[in-house]
């Protein structure tokens, strides 16, 4: 429990102390670290105001001093991680009224984004210019994300073990800590854990990489620190040479999603391959996918009524 908390508590202390009662090792450190950054900015926006004094009106005033300096979607993150405590110190009686209720999220306008993802042809000339002669490097790397779609640290913890060549699946039950000290890690979230499908040709190259290696220790990471700037510079290389646009190692997974999807997979499927909890996170991230496809099938739907007269 919360220690004697009055009405008369900063609002950021109150914070910071639910933030080790509620959260503190129940999330992952990346999540925690969210939240500790959040905390951080209530002791510079709002160092003085005490929980009696959160009202719809000051609320709304924070929401919005953050929101000069962040993206709209940012805003709403840090709105959501403030509103789960602030809602338990309404349920005690800290706080009257709920004022979170009705608040409005602003932010900045988003910024120009590098393209995501590549097209086909791009990725073709990207995957059959990978050195991937001799042994173990980051080329394979590169063409493992590519051909699955799985996320970087993923693709960091993937072991011997966990292909599975008769069947052609590759199973992801864990995730590798390379933000901090390395080892395993559980995956982002429970439809992260999956086994997805490889073609013949990915069998066949992988089988005889991984034969002879330790079956329950991870492919791609040596004793070294590994950063995920690494692989992103060594992927921008490759792209700057072939004169193709320059994406990052998760552009990757954009990239396999994105294919799939202009090839007539359904949303469903690809949200499992990808792993995402649910189908919503997948048409979020594709929307702009999904309208192309659904403008074409309106032509074809206009072609096919035309046909009928």
């Amino acid at each position: 429990m919360l220690s004697e908390v009055t009405k008369d508590e900063l609002f950021c202390r109150y914070y910071a102390q639910w933030i080790r009662v509620y959260k503190e090792g129940a999330i992952r450190k990346v999540t925690m670290d969210k939240y500790l950054m959040t905390q951080a900015w209530l002791e510079k926006l709002v160092p003085t105001l005490k929980l009696c004094e959160v009202t719809r009106i000051t609320y709304q005033q924070l929401l919005n001093d953050y929101a000069a300096q962040h993206e709209r979607q940012t805003t709403m993150d840090f709105h959501h991680q403030l509103k789960a405590a602030i809602l338990d110190a309404v349920d005690d009686g800290l706080i009257e009224r709920d004022p979170t209720r009705k608040a409005i999220i602003k932010g900045k306008s988003p910024t120009q984004k590098k393209i995501k993802y590549l097209n086909q042809f791009e990725l073709h000339t990207l995957l059959v210019n990978l050195d991937l002669h001799g042994g173990i490097s980051w080329d394979w790397l590169i063409l493992l994300v590519a051909k699955t779609g799985m996320r970087f640290s993923e693709a960091l913890a993937i072991t011997p073990k966990d292909f599975d060549f008769s069947h052609q699946t590759l199973s992801i039950s864990k995730t590798w800590d390379y933000k901090g000290n390395g080892g395993f890690l559980p995956t982002k979230n429970a439809s992260s854990v999956r086994k997805i499908q490889i073609d013949w040709q990915t069998v066949i190259q992988f089988s005889e990489l991984v034969k002879g290696l330790p079956k329950d220790e991870p492919i791609f990471v040596t004793k070294e620190r590994v950063f995920n700037s690494t692989v992103n510079n060594i992927l921008a290389r490759h792209c700057k040479r072939l004169n193709i646009p320059v994406i990052s190692i998760h552009g990757l997974r954009h990239t396999h999603a994105s294919l799939l999807l202009f090839a007539g997979v359904s949303i469903a499927s690809v949200a499992r391959r990808l792993g995402h909890a649910s189908m919503t996170t997948t048409q979020k991230t594709y929307i702009h996918i999904i309208q192309e496809l659904e403008n074409q099938d309106v032509d074809l739907v206009m072609r096919s009524l035309s046909g009928l007269s």
